[in-house]
């Protein structure tokens, strides 16, 4: 039950910080740091050990590193230069590459997806909630990407296992 609730939590705050990045651009740091901080609880409460923790914890210093650097390189911004160390804290080594696949796929179909938008949606025209997205000259809302990304690959992960069992994916 509260590995449900868990995952429930974990899954709930992705679909928000993509739909806040769609309509601002921005991930807030407060919304970062939530979704690392459960990661913590989570680790202790539903996956006990240091060898689960151990493999969460040293994927999300690694999606840390790998994300500042792409962040410096400007290829990323500050928010979803944070948000993905704290969902692979959740999704842990396991989930890592395909994460990966998923996040990078779904962030080129949506830059293709916003840049055609920009060309034939007139701003005029564009509703209130994708305003800013759709702005020329503005980035391209990468968490929704993470989300996806996120989304996809949670049964995969010892963390949200009530996932796998929903999916059907093997635990």
């Amino acid at each position: 039950m509260i590995s449900a609730l868990f995952a429930f939590a974990f899954l709930s705050l992705c679909i928000y910080a993509a739909l806040r990045d769609v309509e601002t651009l921005t991930i807030t740091n407060g919304l970062n740091a939530l979704i690392a901080f459960l990661a913590l609880p989570a680790l202790i409460i539903v996956a006990p050990g240091w060898d689960i923790a151990g493999g969460h914890l040293l994927a999300g210093l690694v999606a840390f590193a790998v994300s500042a650097l792409l962040f410096i390189f400007g290829a990323f911004g500050g928010g979803d230069a944070k948000m993905i160390p704290g969902v692979m804290l959740w999704l842990g080594p396991e989930a890592a590459m395909p994460f990966i696949m998923v996040m990078a796929v779904t962030g080129g179909g949506l830059a293709i997806l916003v840049m055609a938008a920009r060309r034939l949606v007139p701003v005029a025209a564009t509703p209130g909630f994708a305003r800013e997205t759709l702005l020329p000259g503005n980035g391209v809302p990468y968490g929704v990407a993470i989300a996806a990304g996120a989304i996809a690959c949670a049964p995969l992960s010892p963390l949200l296992q009530p996932l796998g069992a929903i999916s059907g994916f093997p635990s």
